[in-house]
């Protein structure tokens, strides 16, 4: 997998407590890595974390982003020889109630890693994760392409387009001709879905909780499409891009921003992943769209033809897949006495290679 370059490699995650952070941190335990973490506690309770931790990081410091004493520490100890950043405030509509916040977590945090980094002169591909929402959306009928303006309406799509601008910075000022300083490249995924995520205001967690409470989902925006896909998708894309990028080096066209979100048919609405969803845990749901809600874009699609071109790499799981694979993880969790959640996660993480493997991708080919 991924030409075996993870293998006896040390890897620094940030944001490894989070619901990608914590996949992350399983996949590259299971692929023989060396995971350290660095992070603030587990954003929520329940979490992905407390289930996989034992078989994932050998190192877990707590730290924010936001202190760059912290993080540099953590860097010059560690010594990574990749670092993935995921450490953010990742929630849209909180972001109106704490804009400083999330502007210093997403923007500053980034540049954080970044001058760690520079400071510690380390030469590791460093891949540093945003989101589908730094474009500047116009809620067009195309999907977004690497190359279209960034923007954000709101203060979270705006500080993840600022961090794209610090991380181009960065590597243009400071890394690119620095001899002891390696490639950076930004990553931007989908809407992503799986088993562990339990953030409010996000649909799928939203739901298992009204499920288990034997309530109707509340579905505040049935008819807005997004490009869902599974957790592990786009982790496969980040773990490929890091792998070739360390062989590649800064020179090559690697070092830029790609989209990983998931193929035409899983541009789909609210409401038909909700359906998909209720497919797997039977209930119902209800449409409770608020007319004061905070504005949140009606369409938003990506174009991975980058990814594809330079990589070789597809999304693996369609989504009725990724709709399936979720909802089984938390009915397993949550309605079967004492399930082994670390066992059913790994199972799964078995399922995606096996499939992807079937399906000839190209980090399972090298």
């Amino acid at each position: 997998m991924f030409a075996g370059y993870y293998t006896g490699r040390r890897v620094l995650i940030t944001g490894h407590t989070g619901f990608k952070g914590g996949w992350l941190a399983l996949w590259l335990k299971e692929l023989g890595a060396e995971v350290h973490g660095f992070s603030l506690p587990p954003p929520t309770e329940p979490n992905l974390y407390a289930t996989i931790q034992q078989h994932s990081v050998v190192s877990d410091a707590r730290g924010d982003v936001r202190n760059l004493e912290q993080i540099t520490a953590t860097v010059e100890q560690v010594q990574p020889e990749i670092i993935f950043h995921l450490a953010a405030q990742p929630l849209v509509r909180l972001s109106y109630q704490q804009p400083l916040a999330t502007l210093l977590t997403n923007t500053v945090g980034t540049a954080h890693i970044l001058e760690a980094v520079r400071q510690v002169e380390l030469g590791c591909p460093i891949i540093l994760v945003t989101t589908d929402k730094c474009y500047e959306n116009r809620n067009w009928e195309h999907a977004y392409r690497e190359g279209d303006p960034l923007g954000g309406h709101d203060v979270y799509s705006a500080s993840k387009a600022a961090a794209e601008l610090v991380a181009s910075a960065w590597r243009r000022s400071f890394f690119q001709d620095h001899p002891k300083l390696g490639p950076i490249a930004t990553v931007r995924a989908g809407n992503v879905i799986g088993g562990g995520d339990y953030a409010v205001d996000r649909i799928v967690p939203d739901a298992v909780r009204a499920l288990i409470a034997g309530q109707a989902i509340p579905v505040r925006n049935p008819r807005a499409t997004r490009p869902w896909q599974h957790v592990l998708d786009c982790l496969s894309g980040y773990l490929w891009l890091g792998a070739r990028l360390a062989t590649t080096g800064k020179k090559s066209p690697l070092t830029d921003a790609f989209n990983f979100g998931p193929g035409p048919d899983a541009n789909r609405s609210v409401q038909t992943l909700v359906e998909n969803f209720l497919h797997h845990w039977p209930g119902r749901w209800e449409n409770l769209a608020p007319k004061d809600a905070p504005h949140e874009a009606s369409r938003l699609n990506l174009a991975i033809d980058r990814a594809h071109a330079l990589l070789g790499w597809s999304p693996t799981w369609t989504f009725a897949e990724a709709a399936q694979a979720t909802a089984l993880w938390y009915r397993e969790r949550h309605t079967v006495q004492g399930a082994d959640m670390l066992s059913f996660s790994r199972n799964q993480l078995a399922q995606y290679r096996t499939d992807a493997h079937r399906r000839d991708a190209h980090w399972t080919q090298s």
